[in-house]
């Protein structure tokens, strides 16, 4: 015969138990299939207005497309014909030399933080002053910059837009550097010091090229995040209604020349700034597929 289980006194046994348990199990199915609901309502939420905003942008930019949106300059006030061709190769004049600015110094810093002063009290300071950049405002930046730069000069300049760019781009690097670092394994760190490979040959063949792709993801990322940026760019670069070359003078540009024929009462430049639009949240859609693919696939 089978000795008789021991039982606790005050715990629960045979069909009391079964029914606590059937219990439990329904409430679990029952806050569960809440969490679910909230979070599916939550992603269609942001998704319809995602959606529409793509919709809005395409349905109303493509009309403004046209070979003279890419070959002329912004036109004068209610005259017809024109295009953006000076604020798209100023753009582009802009974001180059900020991401040339940006990109060695947030990825020289990334590397310290990681490679060389993980808990030194420099190395705590900069990812404190990281954190409040990563969180300012742009047009705090862009501010900055003006009573830097542009009051000191005395007049509106490329160059002072280009470096209010590449300090909002700073910070993105260096966070996405450092973190793509630290992921590393040390076992790879300790196999190279362990054949007596100084620790700068280290971080250039081992280290940097283990986290290029994450790296590299992270710069299209804040380019495609500069890209759009209207407020710094008010304050430092200004725009120019004629094409120009020169980085020294007020120049033109895609953010600040929307916002400009957005809020205008003619329709000409209502349509360019609409084609203006288009071509930025492809250009952004752009780079985002890029950065992310090429992620994806290393």
């Amino acid at each position: 015969m089978s000795e008789p289980m021991l039982k606790i006194p005050g715990a629960i046994y045979g069909p009391e138990l079964d029914t606590m348990r059937a219990r439990l199990q329904r409430r679990r199915r029952v806050k569960n299939v809440i969490a679910l609901t909230a979070s599916l309502l939550a992603m269609a939420f942001g998704l319809v207005w995602l959606v529409w905003i793509l919709y809005t942008t395409l349905s109303l930019g493509v009309g403004g497309l046209s070979v003279e949106l890419f070959t002329q300059s912004t036109p004068a006030p209610n005259t017809d014909g024109g295009g953006l061709a000076n604020a798209i190769v100023g753009s582009l004049m802009l974001v180059g030399v900020a991401t040339v600015i940006g990109t060695p110094i947030g990825i020289l810093a990334g590397v310290y933080l990681a490679e060389y002063g993980q808990r030194s009290w420099l190395a705590g300071i900069t990812r404190f002053i990281n954190d409040i950049l990563l969180s300012a405002p742009s047009i705090v930046i862009g501010l900055f910059v003006y009573a830097l730069v542009v009051a000191n000069l005395g007049h509106f300049s490329g160059w002072a837009g280009a470096l209010s760019l590449a300090l909002l781009e700073i910070p993105i690097v260096i966070r996405t550097t450092e973190n793509m670092l630290n992921l590393v394994p040390n076992a790879l760190r300790e196999a190279a010091f362990a054949l007596g490979t100084p620790k700068w040959k280290m971080v250039m063949s081992i280290t940097l090229k283990a986290s290029a792709a994450g790296i590299v993801t992270g710069v299209l990322l804040a380019v495609a995040r500069i890209a759009g940026e209207t407020a710094p760019l008010i304050f430092t670069s200004l725009s120019n209604q004629f094409f120009t070359w020169d980085m020294n003078q007020p120049i033109a540009n895609l953010p600040v020349t929307i916002f400009n024929f957005a809020m205008s009462p003619f329709a000409q430049w209502q349509s360019l700034a609409w084609a203006g639009v288009f071509l930025t949240t492809l250009g952004v859609l752009s780079l985002n597929i890029i950065a992310r693919t090429f992620f994806s696939r290393k």
